[in-house]
């Protein structure tokens, strides 16, 4: 065995190789390798392999994968009306009509659905994201939810655990912002990330969402930034998310 050989890097699943090369997240490297669009020193990878990087030649697309980009993190105000997502088959307004001047590609950390508004985060970063998103870093999502139907009844319960489709989920904080003749406003934090997670736990204990607004992830609030605009965040805040 010659001496060189203990500097050969040790094998790490594919997905970790490729979100760490800013890719994709993990979820998405897994698919791009379930599509058959992976190969490994010329022959097309499975779920669950391993690589070495910088000793196996890993390609995506016929192409390799041998040079990391910048990691870029952004975040956006997002405004009503527009889809979370890079493309939609629809022609429907996307989040990244929003990102103007951005010369890196990135994806959207997280979503917002149409109808709501705020803080949305933006990354090459693979590594990063699975950091904002996972439940187990415990990374508080909070909204500013305007409601109608009975605040303080719902204010209580919300307090509570609440089924969702088949998930048991709960509010970490719950506040009553103000109140008014048929409804009002309320501050809800959570944690878990499902689709249209605080309509659903307000529609569940009586009252509809009028409007939503995310105003911070984390430690990251969205503060005076205009709505429709975005910026980068600074190397302090990308730690203390990170």
């Amino acid at each position: 065995m010659d001496g060189s050989s203990e500097f050969v890097s040790k094998p790490e699943r594919l997905q970790k190789i490729l979100s760490s090369y800013s890719i994709a997240s993990r979820r998405e490297a897994e698919r791009m390798i379930l599509d058959g669009r992976v190969q490994v020193n010329g022959i097309t990878a499975r779920t669950g392999q391993s690589a070495k990087p910088g000793h196996d030649q890993i390609t995506i697309d016929g192409v390799p994968l041998d040079t990391k980009e910048d990691h870029v993190y952004i975040m956006l105000n997002k405004p009503c009306g527009y889809i979370t997502t890079r493309s939609d088959e629809y022609g429907r307004k996307t989040v990244m009509d929003l990102l103007t001047g951005v010369s890196k590609r990135v994806y959207p950390i997280g979503r917002l659905d149409k109808d709501s508004e705020g803080l949305l985060l933006f990354t090459n970063d693979g590594e990063f994201a699975n950091a904002v998103l996972h439940p187990s870093r415990n990374k508080l999502k909070t909204y500013e939810a305007a409601v109608r139907g009975d605040i303080q009844k719902a204010a209580e319960m919300l307090r509570q655990p609440v089924k969702i489709d088949r998930y048991t989920v709960h509010a970490s904080k719950v506040g009553l912002l103000k109140t008014t003749a048929d409804g009002g406003a309320l501050l809800i934090s959570v944690i878990e990330g499902r689709n249209r997670q605080v309509r659903k736990m307000c529609a569940v204990c009586g009252v509809k969402v009028i409007s939503l607004k995310r105003i911070s992830v984390g430690c990251l609030e969205l503060g005076g930034l205009e709505t429709g605009k975005w910026r980068f965040l600074t190397d302090n805040e990308v730690k203390a998310l990170g």
